[in-house]
Order: structure tokens, then C-alpha cells, then sequence
């Protein structure tokens, strides 16, 4: 009975099994509903069964193993439920069962171990749970096995590993982990395709590979797969497919790109994917030698530098060229505009420089076009309009000047257009109406000005409008027949006049951002307006009424304008007269002071012991006696000024460090002054509490000067981050939870110099080794030898201390303004604490060797950002973390928070990291960020446990 592709609809008939001879059974690709009859087991004579492409539902039954003669079943991409019947074990002769994209849950049953004579096993795209059955691996005839799309854990059973006839393995899209075995190309000889991706696996590429000469598919994208990749791949000389996408590979040297060298070998190859690795090192000048069959060729997200060969022009069938989100420099070679099949070209951030090739425009059948994030200068070149067929094209984060060209606009296919944050100046054209399809437009943070042009009411399809940031003026009244928007930013512009209430009838939109501009009346209340997390108003100052949750004033009724205006008057008199007297007020109280304090304290820095008077009496003596007369085996640190040593103080019971100031060297003793002076009036819990100090002579009459504080018996953050070789014994690891609070309890340290202090006090050292863990793992702030005193009306440094150190401080933490001259300030502290916030949590130190050229420990955190993240972070960090999620049993969605909490907490520290003093973070709002983060992670006051 072959009855396929006929159209067939209604439910399967039992009345067929009346047919009693019937051997075979084919109503595949018809529209049949309904359950398996149950009465299908009584066709003892079937042999083959396909019901494929239908709408059949309900179980397998459980008595098709009565039809003892079936040699396949075939019952894909149906709505087949339940669990896979463990009866079919018995169908000795069933060489093919094939139950592909249905709903089926359960277990594989290990009865189907039974089926010698099985060469097809295909059960992917379904819910199937558990792990895989070692008594597959009986099934020696065994071609084809695909369970991937399910839910299946565990690892591998090595005995399939034993089925040498196997063509092709597939178990994408599942849980599974452990590694490969490295004789997999022995074992497995006559592999065609090989498919793993999208599970857990671990360890090493298996470098016996080759040796299944035959393999032609080799998918092991989006797993935990390390280490180099091999060179001898090129001797898979039929290979056509290589997909190691987001895994870890990369050896951590500059080598790790040789093996592309390799695979010029392999004249079939169509597709290179390698994105989202670790690979490092420059492309070499071989990649032009690549087969000329190559089509998708990607090694966007990783850690390449130096050029693209000229020779990528080669390269003749490429319709997908990706290289973003890496380190490379130079211009874009001239050679790429012969690549005239590429359909995707993706660049962006990189470090690419000069001027936007016109010869792109040869590449006619461009659809996507990413070029964002480098460093291009010039104009946008007129001849884009010849690529008619451009759909996404970004050229965000350049240096792009001239004016927005009209032709642009003539592209009518055009979806995404994000041409922010570069330098482009004139108006938005009018002919920008011309692209309908327009669903993002994007002209943020450039030089634009005039009017919003009416055509934008053209753009029907428009979901996202982002012009903020720019001197767009006028009234902002042109997408009143936009029914489809999402989000709108029009913030920091010099629109006026009345906030437009067809706002409010947007009922998808999400978001609102109307803030300083110059808008003025009454706030209109209903839709999007309801919504206080999604709208902002801030900075128009005209503004009044709304929604109560907007805060905003009362708007004033017509009739009472004139009492207003009185009142307001009056106001003003009271104001002025009452600012007057508080101003004498202030001036005496002023005079005064200084008064009594110049009598008082006639040379307030011509101290010796600023402690002294607070704090208890010690001697020569008494420190000596306590570190065993200041002996080499209680020595704990080394400082710029002098040594730390450990030590134990009789008479109050207690474990002591002892910095004990080396005098011979310069600076030493104003050290000791201004710490002593940083010291004297600070309390803090983040703070390296002072016990006391000793200015005396030692036994040998000379000057002796230390400062003795709380021992803290988890050494300093040097040492974990960076254990030494003496260290390597007793490996230590900061968890996460412990390292966000270590950045909260610095930044509050911070806060509390900067803002509550008596003169602001700018530290001027932050660094690892100056940060202390007690026994409980809270940090504490030490060593302010380097300390500066600011005024506090004029955020400089104080006139006292102008002369008395120079700036100095740690390579690699220093404000990069202080390399110009200018004053030690507070936001020289914030840049110091980005770069140990990154250096916490991607466990590099900013002197690292990788950080060259342009490449800074910010920058390389700044390009990660958001999709690369989880793989700069620091890897002892990261394996705990990962290890821990998965004995959970949320796995994903622990993974998920975790990774969402990374990107929050990196954003921070390249916020207060950057290069510009008035891009940095404010350090009050940074510490408050990062309480916030950790609370959320660790589901602090959150109702929602699944979150």
C-alpha cells in the first residue's frame, strides 16, 4: 500500500489491518490525524511502515513487536507522545527505525540493544531524557546514530566508540560531557560525519582524527573543547565541513592560527566556522591558499591580531566573511571587494582604520554589512546604494564625518541602519522615508541638527528610533502612524514645545526616553506614561503633571497663573533677603573658627607623631621582642618604603604586622607623616585599622619609625589572584560571591575617603597588594604612604601637599591623566579601582604581555562586552563556578544568571576604567551597582526563586 504524498486527511483506519498480505505500509506526507491503531500489531507479515510527515499523535503501540518481520519504521516529524515502547527490542530483523521530531519523552530503552541487525538509529528533535544505553554498543552493524535535540546527560558509553562501521554519529543539542577519546579516528574508521555540538564536552581535540580518512562533516561547535587545534587535520583531505565555534580552544601562545596552514590541503572544504574561541596570533598569508569551494569562513569573537592578508580575495565563493570582535589593525584590503558573492561581511569591532572602501560596493549581493566599533575614518561612500540587496548595515563606533548621504535611503530592502556614535554632521534627509522595510534606525551620538523630517511617518515597519545625543530641534511630531514601535530615545537634544500625546496610543511601546530636551505643558497619562521604569522625563524642566509616579508638579490652572506669579515673586524676595543674612551668618562663624584654630594648631603639619596622642605607648623594645628581633621567618611583605613583618604583642594578647620604615630611603619619612596624618581621623570597616605607632631609636641609635596594625591572617589580594611559586602548594581560588564583595568592600573604602572624610583623601595606590583579607574575607584598604589630601571646595590638592610627594603609584593602576601633568584627583582613584575591579575577575594583571600597542587590560574587557565575557573571565573563577552549576538541577538557568551577573559586574569596571576622567563611573554609584548585582545573584529580597 503506497499511498504517500496524496493528501490524504482524517484519522488513520484500523479497517486497513483487515488487509491481512499487507508487507508494505507507505502514507507518508499526506495530512492523516489520530493515534497508531492499536490493531496495526496484527499484521504479522509487515515489513515496512512509514507514516512519516503527518499528524499522527498519541503513543507507539506497544504490540507492533508481534509484527516480527519489520525491517523499518519510519514515523518522523509527527506529534508522536509517551515513551519509545520497550517491546521494538524484539523485532530481530529491524534494520531502520527512525522516529525524527516528534514530542517523545522517557529513556532510550536498553532493550534496543538487543537489535543486531540495526544499521539506522534516528531519534533527534525529540524530549528524550536520561543517559545513552551502554548496550547500543552491542549493535556491531550500526551506520547511522542520531539522538540529537534531546535532553539526554551523561557521557558517551565507550562501547559505541567500538562500532568501526559507523558513517555517521550525531548527538548535537543534548547535556553530555567528559572529553573524546584520543584514538577516536581509530575506532571509529569510517566516519562520513561526525556531530557533537552543543553539549558540555571537555578536554582536547583527539589528534587521531585523520585517521578517519573518510570524514567529511566535523561538528564539535559549542561545547568546552580546549587546547590547540590539530595541525594534521589537513589530511582529511574530503573534509567539507570544520564547525569549532564557541568552544575554548586556543594554547594561550601566538601560534595558535597555524593550523589553517593545514587545511589548504583540503580542496572540498566550503565551511570554516571558529568563532568565539581563544584563538590568538595573526592570519597567515596562507588563508589565500584555502579552497576556493570555501563559502562560510568565520573567526569572529576571538583573539586575533595584525592584518587580513591581501589574499583573501581569493577566496572566490564566499558569501559569509566574518572576523569581528578581535584585535586586528591595519585597512581593509582592497582585495575584498572582488569577493562579489559575499552575501555577510562582519568586521566590527576591531581596531581597523582608515576609510570605508568604495570597492565594497562591488560586492552586489551584500545583505548584512558590519563594520561597527574600529576606527574608519572619512564619509560614508555614495556608491552603497549599489548594493540593492542590503538588509543590516552597521557603521556604529567609527570616526565616520561628513553628512548621512540620501542614497543610503534609496536601498529599499534596508531593516537596520546604526550609524551612532561617530562624528556626522547636517540634518536627517528627507529622502530617509524612502527605506519602508526600515525596522531599526540608529543616529545616536553624532553632530546632527534641524528638524525630524516628516517622511519618518513613511517608516510603517520601524520598531526602534534612537536619534539621542545629537542638536535635533523643533517639535518632535512624526511618527503619529507608527503603530509598531518599541523603543523610542530622544534624549539629549533641543526638541520643544508639547510632548506629542500620540505617544500614548503606541501600545507596544516599550520604552520612552524623552529626557533633556525642552519640552514643556502637561505630561500626557495613559499608556506608556503609566509606566515609571519605562519612560524617562528628566531635565525638561517645563514639564508638569502626568502620571503620579513621574513625581512631577501639579500643572497650574489658568485662572490661578496670575496668583502664581505673585507668589512666586514674593518667593523670590524672601529667598534673596534670607541667602543675604545666612551669608554674614556663615562669614563669622568662618572667622572665628580660623581664629581659635591658628591660636591652636600654629603649624598643623609640623607633627611627628600625629597618632600619638590616641593611641597606646610602644617601643623599640617591644617590637623587636615581638617579631623575634625582627627575624627573616616572620617577614610578611615587602612595601615601597620598607618591611612587614608578623609579630605577637604580649601585653594585649594579640597577632600584629609591623611596618617598620626603612629611613634610608627617600621619602620614607614623609611616608610615615602622611599615613600617620591619612590615619589619625579615619574609621572604617574596610579600612586597615592602626594599633599604634612607634617614632623611637633602636639599639644602635638610630631613628626608628613603624606603624603596627591588625594582622590579617589571609595575606594580601596579590596573593590569591596571583599565587607565587612558594604558594603553588596550597593553590587558592576567590569564588565568586567572595570577589563581588571584595570590589563592594573597596568601593565603599572609596566612597568613604572621597565624600565623608574631613578633606576629601585621594589613596593614589590602589593595587592587590594593597588590599588586606581578614579572617572572614573581608577586604580592607592598606598603605597610605601615597595618600593625598584634597580641598574640599576646589577638588584639588590641598596647598600643604602640593610639594610634599611627587605623584606617584603602581605601573598599569595609574590614572593615564597623572602621565600628562594633570592633578591627583579623585577620579584618579576610581581609574585605579576599574583596573583591580577587572583585574579581580579576569585574573590579569594590566602589566600582562598580552596587553601591547593599544591594548590595554580596559580595552580588552571593553571589546568583550556583552557576548564575550564568559571568556575573559578568569578560569579558575569560571571552572569553579561551572562545576558547582552543574550538580545543579537548573543547570541552564543558574548558567544563564551567571552569565547575565558577569556582564553586569564587567560593565562596571570598564565604566570606572575609562580613559576619559568624565566617561568614569561615579564611585558611589559603582559600589551601589555592584551591591545591587551581588543581591541579585544571590536572590536577595527576590520573590521570584526561578529568576
Amino acid at each position: 500500500m503506497n499511498l504517500a504524498g496524496l493528501q490524504l486527511v482524517g484519522p488513520l483506519s484500523p479497517f486497513i489491518t483487515n488487509l491481512t498480505f499487507l508487507r508494505v505500509i507507505d502514507l507518508s506526507r499526506n495530512k492523516l490525524f489520530g493515534q497508531i491503531p492499536h490493531e496495526f500489531g496484527s499484521l504479522s507479515r509487515l515489513r515496512y511502515l512509514n507514516l512519516s510527515d503527518n499528524l499522527v499523535g498519541g503513543e507507539i503501540p506497544t504490540n507492533l513487536n508481534h509484527c516480527w518481520r519489520l525491517i523499518a519504521i519510519d514515523f518522523n516529524r509527527n506529534k508522536l507522545t509517551g515513551r519509545i515502547p520497550v517491546e521494538l527490542g524484539s523485532l530481530s530483523r529491524l534494520s531502520r527505525l527512525r522516529l525524527i521530531s516528534n514530542s517523545l519523552t522517557g529513556s532510550i530503552p536498553t532493550s534496543l540493544g538487543n537489535l543486531s541487525s540495526l544499521t539506522h538509529f534516528s531519534v533527534w528533535d525529540n524530549e528524550l531524557e536520561g543517559n545513552i544505553p551502554e548496550e547500543l554498543g552491542q549493535i556491531r552493524n550500526l551506520l547511522v546514530f542520531s539522538i540529537a535535540n534531546n535532553k539526554l546527560s551523561g557521557t558517551i558509553p565507550p562501547t559505541l566508540y567500538n562500532l568501526s562501521s559507523m558513517a555517521r554519529f550525531s548527538i548535537t543539542q543534548n547535556q553530555l560531557s567528559g572529553s573524546l577519546p584520543t584514538d577516536l579516528g581509530v575506532t571509529l574508521p569510517n566516519l562520513i560525519g561526525f556531530y557533537v555540538g552543543g553539549n558540555r564536552f571537555t578536554g582536547p581535540i583527539p589528534i587521531s582524527l585523520p585517521n578517519a580518512s573518510r570524514l567529511e562533516i566535523l561538528g564539535l561547535g559549542d561545547n568546552l573543547f580546549a587546547g590547540s587545534i590539530p595541525m594534521n587535520l589537513g589530511r582529511l583531505r574530503g573534509l567539507r565541513k570544520l564547525e569549532l565555534h564557541n568552544n575554548l580552544l586556543g594554547s594561550g601562545g601566538d601560534e595558535d592560527m597555524g593550523f589553517l596552514s593545514s587545511l589548504t590541503n583540503c580542496s572540498l572544504l566550503n565551511t570554516l566556522s571558529l568563532p568565539g574561541n581563544r584563538l590568538i596570533g595573526a592570519l597567515p598569508n596562507s588563508i589565500a591558499n584555502l579552497s576556493t569551494n570555501l563559502q562560510k569562513f568565520n573567526l569572529g569573537r576571538n583573539h586575533i591580531f595584525g592584518s587580513i592578508p591581501s589574499g583573501i580575495g581569493n577566496l572566490q565563493n564566499l558569501f559569509l566573511l566574518g572576523m569581528h570582535n578581535n584585535f586586528m589593525t591595519g585597512m581593509i584590503p582592497e582585495s575584498i571587494g572582488k569577493l562579489n558573492k559575499l552575501q555577510g561581511l562582519s568586521l566590527s569591532y576591531n581596531n581597523f582604520s582608515g576609510e570605508i572602501l568604495a570597492s565594497i560596493s562591488n560586492n552586489t549581493q551584500l545583505s548584512g554589512l558590519s563594520f561597527g566599533g574600529n576606527n574608519l575614518q572619512g564619509i560614508i561612500p555614495s556608491t552603497l546604494k549599489n548594493c540593492q540587496r542590503l538588509s543590516k548595515l552597521y557603521l556604529d563606533h567609527n570616526d565616520l564625518t561628513g553628512e548621512i548621504l540620501k542614497q543610503i535611503f534609496s536601498i529599499t530592502t534596508l531593516r537596520i541602519l546604526d550609524l551612532g556614535a561617530n562624528s556626522l554632521v547636517g540634518s536627517l534627509p528627507m529622502e530617509v522615508g524612502n527605506s519602508k522595510s526600515l525596522q531599526l534606525l540608529n543616529v545616536s551620538d553624532n553632530k546632527l541638527s534641524g528638524e525630524i523630517p516628516k517622511s519618518l511617518d513613511n517608516f510603517l515597519s520601524l520598531e526602534n528610533l534612537f536619534i539621542e545625543g545629537n542638536f535635533f530641534q523643533g517639535a518632535f511630531s512624526s511618527l503619529s502612524a507608527l503603530k509598531g514601535m518599541l523603543r523610542i530615545d530622544i534624549s539629549h537634544n533641543n526638541f520643544s514645545g508639547q510632548i506629542p500625546y500620540y505617544l500614548e496610543k503606541l501600545r507596544h511601546l516599550q520604552n520612552l526616553n524623552l529626557s533633556y530636551n525642552d519640552f514643556e505643558g502637561k505630561v500626557p497619562e495613559e499608556g506608556i506614561f503609566k509606566i515609571a521604569s519605562a519612560i524617562s522625563v528628566t531635565g525638561n524642566k517645563k514639564l508638569c503633571g502626568g502620571s503620579p509616579v513621574l513625581l512631577l508638579s501639579e500643572c497650574p490652572s489658568e485662572d490661578g497663573k496670575k496668583q502664581s506669579q505673585h507668589f512666586l515673586k514674593k518667593q523670590m524676595i524672601a529667598i534673596l533677603i534670607g541667602s543675604v543674612l545666612c551669608s554674614v551668618l556663615l562669614l563669622l562663624l568662618l572667622y572665628y573658627y580660623c581664629v581659635r584654630k591658628s591660636k591652636k594648631h600654629p603649624h598643623p603639619l609640623s607633627i611627628t607623631h600625629p597618632l600619638e596622642e590616641q593611641l597606646m605607648k610602644i617601643s623599640y623594645g617591644d617590637l623587636c621582642k615581638a617579631t623575634d628581633g625582627f627575624s627573616s621567618a616572620n617577614l610578611i611583605g615587602v612595601g615601597s618604603y620598607g618591611l612587614v613583618y608578623k609579630g605577637y604583642l604580649d601585653h594585649i594578647m594579640k597577632i600584629v604586622a609591623v611596618k617598620v620604615l626603612n629611613l634610608q630611603r627617600q621619602g620614607a619619612s614623609k611616608s610615615f607623616i602622611v599615613e600617620c596624618k591619612a590615619l589619625r581621623n579615619i574609621r572604617h570597616r574596610n579600612l586597615l585599622k592602626v594599633l599604634t605607632i612607634c617614632s623611637s631609636i633602636d639599639f644602635k641609635g638610630d631613628d626608628f619609625k613603624a606603624l603596627v596594625f591588625d594582622y590579617m591572617a589571609n595575606g594580601n589580594l596579590e596573593q590569591w589572584l596571583h599565587p607565587g611559586m612558594d604558594e603553588q602548594d596550597q593553590p587558592k581560588n576567590l569564588n565568586l560571591i567572595q570577589r563581588l564583595n571584595i570590589v563592594v568592600d573597596v568601593g565603599s573604602a572609596l566612597n568613604y575617603l572621597h565624600t565623608c572624610c574631613e578633606k576629601p583623601i585621594v589613596h593614589c595606590d590602589l593595587k592587590p597588594s594593597n588590599i588586606l583579607l581578614d579572617d572572614d574575607m573581608n577586604a580592607l584598604v592598606g598603605d597610605f604612604g601615597l595618600a593625598r589630601f584634597l580641598s574640599k571646595a576646589t577638588s584639588n590638592v590641598s596647598q600643604n601637599d602640593t610639594n610634599s610627594l611627587g605623584i606617584k603609584g603602581t605601573i598599569g593602576y595609574v590614572a593615564p591623566e597623572y602621565g600628562i601633568g594633570n592633578e591627583v584627583s579623585t577620579v584618579g582613584d576610581i581609574y585605579s579601582y576599574g583596573i583591580l575591579f577587572l583585574e579581580i575577575f579576569t585574573g590579569k594583571k594590566p602589566t600582562d604581555e598580552i596587553f601591547t600597542g593599544s591594548l590595554s587590560l580596559h580595552q580588552f574587557a571593553k571589546l568583550a562586552l556583552p557576548e564575550r565575557v564568559m571568556e575573559i573571565v578568569d578560569q579558575n573563577l569560571l571552572s569553579a563556578e561551572v562545576e558547582g552549576l552543574n550538580e545543579s538541577q537548573t543547570h541552564t538557568n543558574a548558567k544563564g544568571k551567571l552569565e547575565k551577573c558577569l556582564i553586569s559586574t564587567i560593565t562596571v569596571g570598564v565604566a570606572c576604567s575609562a580613559i576619559s576622567m568624565k566617561d568614569r563611573m561615579d564611585i558611589e554609584d559603582a559600589t551601589v551597582e555592584m551591591q545591587r548585582i551581588r543581591d541579585l545573584y544571590l536572590g536577595v529580597g527576590i520573590n521570584d526563586t526561578n529568576n
